[in-house]
C-alpha cells in the first residue's frame, strides 16, 4: 500500500518526534510538525482544542469516522542510546505516542492521495495521554459539537503481543484509575522511648499491607480490582519517631461498583488502622480516568478488517492499565485497538527508559487506518 520511501520517510517522523519529546500541554513543537503536514496533503486542519491538540478533517457527507493518536511523552530519562535518543534531559517518548503520531500521518498522507468519499475522516491528535486526561479536556473544548464522529478510534502499540496480532476486545480494554494520598499524624519523640509516641511508621506500615490486600478480601475473586500502594514517605533520623507519614498509590478496577466498594473500603482501612494506632489520618482520593470499554459492533469491524490484512486478531485477557480514550467512548461508539509491537531479544515495556517503538509495524498500522476508512465510508 505504501511505497518504500513514504515508509522511510514516516520513520524519520517518528525518530525526530522521539528526539524531541514535549509533556502533556505543551506540545507545541509536535503540533507544528503535524499541523503543517497536514495542510500540505490538503487536510482542514484546527489547532488549539486542549491548548495544543490537532484536529483535521477531511471529505464531506453525514457519515464520520474519527481516528485518534497521542501525541505527549513522558518525564523519563532515556536510557536507549539510540542516534535519535532524546535531546531534552528528562523527557522521553516511552510509550510509543511518537509511533502512533507517525502511523496517523502516514495514514493521513494516503487517504489524502486516495481522496474521501462517502462522508469525513476526523484525525484527532490529542495531547497529554498520560496523567492529565487530555481526551477529557479536547471534548470539553468541543471536540464532538465541531467535528461530529458516528465512531471513534484508537491504536496502541503493545509489547507484549508480536507483530501480526491486532487485538480489540468486545467490551473491557483498560481499567479504570484513581490516585491516592493518605497523611498519618500522631505525636513524635525519641526512638528510645516509643511509649511517649504515637506510631505513625507501625500505622503507615500496617496500613500499606491491609489496603494492598483489600480488593482480594472485599470483591468477589470473579471481579477485577487492584490496588497499590507506591509510595511511603517518613522518618529523617535513625533516633527519631516522625510524627507524619504519606503513603500514595492507586487502585483499578472494571465494574462501577468494583471502583465504589474500593474507595468505601479504603477509608475504613485507613482511619480504622490510624485509630488502632493513636494517630490521625486524612485521605485524599481522586477518581482519574473512566475504564476503556469497547462497543461490541465497533470491535467487531475492527477484527473483520484486521482480517483482510492478514493479522491475528483473537482476543486476549483485558489490562489493569489505564487509558484515556475512554473520555472518547464514553461519548461515542468506538473501540480501541492494541496492535502487537514486541522485538526480538531485548523488548522493553512501556514506560520503560529503555523502550523503543518498533518501526517495523508503522505501515501495517497506518494501512489499517486506510482499510477501516475504505470499510466505514463505503
Amino acid at each position: 500500500m505504501f511505497d518504500s520511501a513514504h515508509i522511510a520517510e514516516a520513520i524519520a517522523w517518528r525518530h525526530d518526534l522521539h528526539r524531541h519529546p514535549e509533556l502533556g500541554f505543551q506540545e507545541t513543537r509536535t503540533s507544528k510538525l503535524i499541523a503543517g503536514l497536514l495542510e500540505g496533503w490538503g487536510w482542514r486542519v484546527h489547532c488549539g482544542l486542549a491548548e495544543t491538540g490537532v484536529v483535521a478533517r477531511l471529505g464531506e457527507g453525514s457519515r464520520s469516522i474519527g481516528l485518534r493518536a497521542d501525541i505527549d511523552a513522558l518525564p523519563i530519562e532515556e536510557a536507549t542510546g539510540l542516534d535519535y535518543a532524546s535531546a531534552h534531559p528528562g523527557k522521553m517518548h516511552a510509550c510509543g505516542h511518537d509511533g502512533h503520531t507517525a502511523m496517523l500521518l502516514l495514514a493521513a498522507r494516503q487517504i489524502a492521495a486516495e481522496g474521501v468519499a462517502g462522508g469525513s475522516v476526523m484525525l484527532i491528535f490529542q495531547p497529554a495521554e498520560e496523567n492529565d486526561g487530555g481526551a477529557r479536556v479536547m471534548i470539553e473544548d468541543g471536540l464532538f459539537r465541531e467535528f461530529p464522529c458516528d465512531a471513534v478510534f484508537g491504536i496502541h502499540n503493545w509489547p507484549g503481543l508480536t507483530p501480526g496480532r491486532l487485538v480489540a476486545c468486545d467490551a473491557e480494554m483498560m481499567a479504570a484509575f484513581a490516585v491516592f494520598e493518605i497523611i498519618i499524624e500522631g505525636r513524635g519523640g525519641h526512638a528510645a522511648m516509643p511509649e511517649q509516641s504515637d506510631g505513625v511508621v507501625a500505622a503507615a506500615a500496617r496500613m500499606a499491607a491491609a489496603l494492598q490486600e483489600l480488593p482480594a478480601r472485599r470483591l468477589s475473586p470473579l471481579v477485577p480490582g487492584v490496588l497499590s500502594v507506591t509510595q511511603i514517605h517518613t522518618g529523617s533520623a535513625w533516633n527519631v519517631c516522625p510524627d507524619r507519614a504519606v503513603l500514595r498509590g492507586t487502585a483499578r478496577w472494571f465494574l462501577p461498583q468494583a471502583g465504589d466498594e474500593i474507595e468505601a473500603r479504603l477509608s475504613e482501612v485507613v482511619h480504622g488502622v490510624a485509630a488502632a494506632h493513636g494517630c490521625r489520618a486524612s485521605v485524599d482520593y481522586q477518581r482519574r480516568y473512566p475504564a476503556t470499554i469497547n462497543s461490541a459492533a465497533e470491535a467487531a469491524l475492527v477484527r473483520r478488517v484486521g482480517e483482510t490484512m492478514g493479522l491475528d486478531t483473537s482476543e486476549t485477557e483485558p489490562s489493569m492499565a489505564s487509558e484515556d480514550f475512554a473520555f472518547m467512548l464514553n461519548e461515542k461508539p468506538g473501540a480501541y485497538i492494541w496492535l502487537g509491537a514486541a522485538r526480538e531479544g531485548d523488548n522493553p515495556g512501556l514506560h520503560s527508559p529503555h523502550f523503543d517503538f518498533n518501526d517495523a509495524v508503522l505501515p501495517t498500522g497506518a494501512e489499517f487506518w486506510v482499510r477501516l476508512v475504505r470499510q466505514v465510508l463505503a
